[in-house]
């Protein structure tokens, strides 16, 4: 039993060696059947293999480019809908007809001793008003198209009602010279906004950016503006002088203060 189970295992060791044997007959036969044909075909195909393997790293090389792109896009999206925003808000904003100046002035106190300060609307039905300003005031004009800061002189009354240590040794002539001076600097803080970048040097563009930035926040939007870095003279500087001006103008109403990053920025208002 034993012989007979071992002569059947070795019957069929020989047929499974006979058999790998034909096949590698066969296929040196097919190697050798047409040498002449198949190396061009491999050639061929070796071809398009690169090829095809050339695009697939295109492919993936684009892919990644398209990924590291994404970020990016996500940002530039991001600006896009914040500064949507800005415009849409300055559009809410904007009167439907810009007004004219307003301006409170008072007679020149050494050609007449009674102080006048009547509040002359240019918008009214009589026409243009003549106004007489005092000399130290620089004349004030804005570029056509866009309206200049407003001039809200104080009257001598007003000086009158603040306490004897506010008011100090400011003179009526002194306040409403500083006046001008920062109707000035928001005039040209104004100019500096709206002027295309060919026309500013690196340095005031950057100056132009930031107060860009000021102009769209909410508490300065639609308002005239200076920046206490602006304040440079001819009237008004930041010594004890301008400072007690500074406080006076606060006190009556005729500026707001806040800060905005590390600016110090002063917004002109209107007189109640």
């Amino acid at each position: 039993m034993e012989l007979k189970e071992a002569g059947s295992s070795l019957d069929s060791l020989i047929s499974s060696f006979n058999a790998q044997m034909k096949e590698l007959q066969e296929l040196v036969i097919g190697r050798n059947m047409y040498p002449a044909t198949s190396i061009p075909d491999l050639s061929a195909v070796d071809a398009a293999v690169k090829a095809m393997e050339l695009q697939v790293q295109a492919i993936s090389d684009r892919l990644r480019e398209e990924a590291e792109a994404i970020p990016k896009a996500k940002r530039l999206i991001e600006l896009s809908l914040r500064q949507q925003k800005r415009l849409q808000n300055m559009s809410a904003h904007v009167p439907t007809q810009i007004p004219q100046i307003q301006v409170q002035t008072y007679r020149n106190p050494s050609v007449c001793t009674t102080l006048d300060a009547p509040v002359h609307d240019l918008t009214s039905g009589f026409g243009p008003v003549k106004i007489e300003e005092e000399p130290t005031a620089a004349p004030h004009k804005g570029k056509k198209g866009r309206s200049s800061a407003p001039i809200w002189h104080i009257s001598a009354d007003e000086l009158d009602s603040l306490s004897s240590y506010m008011r100090g040794r400011l003179t009526l002539d002194k306040i409403n010279a500083a006046i001008n001076d920062m109707a000035a600097y928001a005039d040209a803080n104004a100019q500096l906004i709206t002027a295309p970048k060919k026309k500013l040097a690196e340095d005031s563009w950057e100056k132009a950016l930031e107060l860009r930035d000021i102009a769209t926040s909410e508490t300065i939007r639609g308002k005239h503006f200076f920046l206490e870095t602006d304040v440079k003279g001819p009237s008004l500087k930041l010594d004890n002088t301008g400072k007690a001006i500074l406080t006076v103008l606060r006190h009556i109403g005729r500026i707001n203060e806040t800060r905005i990053g590390h600016n110090r920025v002063f917004i002109l208002s209107r007189p109640q």
